[in-house]
């Protein structure tokens, strides 16, 4: 059964509007082609997310998002870890709202699990403009 669900691990943290986000989120699946399996959102801290980069990528550093694919062909499904702190970090010194920040991260995880990558300047600058269009879109959404 397709499903997105939030969970939150180490912290005190809901997300605002959840209802919204999951309609945003599969709008953003449709517009890619992709079929939604399961998509697990676990908000986190920093010290848990450096443990599970440590524990399954050998990194050492921290991050405000780590994608773990299980999909199969196109129909997606993944775990997406997100650390609340480094996005509240990343807001400040961005001079962006938590929020539009927040979103931004959520739907780089999508966009992962869509087949784009960041890794090159051409890759990051598809995956920016992608982002953008897609916030764009979640402000058009209805509530």
């Amino acid at each position: 059964m397709a499903a997105i669900h939030f969970f939150v691990q180490e912290l005190d943290f809901k997300l605002s509007k959840p209802r919204k986000t999951k309609t945003w989120i599969k709008e953003v699946l449709r517009r890619e082609n992709k079929e939604l399996a399961t998509l697990n959102y676990i908000f986190c801290s920093d010290a848990y997310l450096l443990s599970i980069n440590e524990q399954y990528l050998n990194h050492r550093t921290l991050t405000d998002i780590i994608t773990f694919d299980n999909s199969d062909g196109d129909n997606m499904e993944g775990d997406i870890f997100i650390s609340v702190e480094r996005v509240q970090e990343n807001a400040s010194k961005l001079k962006t709202h938590f929020d539009e920040e927040l979103h931004r991260v959520i739907i780089h995880g999508v966009l992962h699990l869509s087949g784009y990558g960041d890794k090159t300047r051409k890759e990051k600058a598809l995956m920016r403009d992608k982002e953008d269009a897609y916030l764009s879109l979640r402000k058009r959404l209805k509530s």
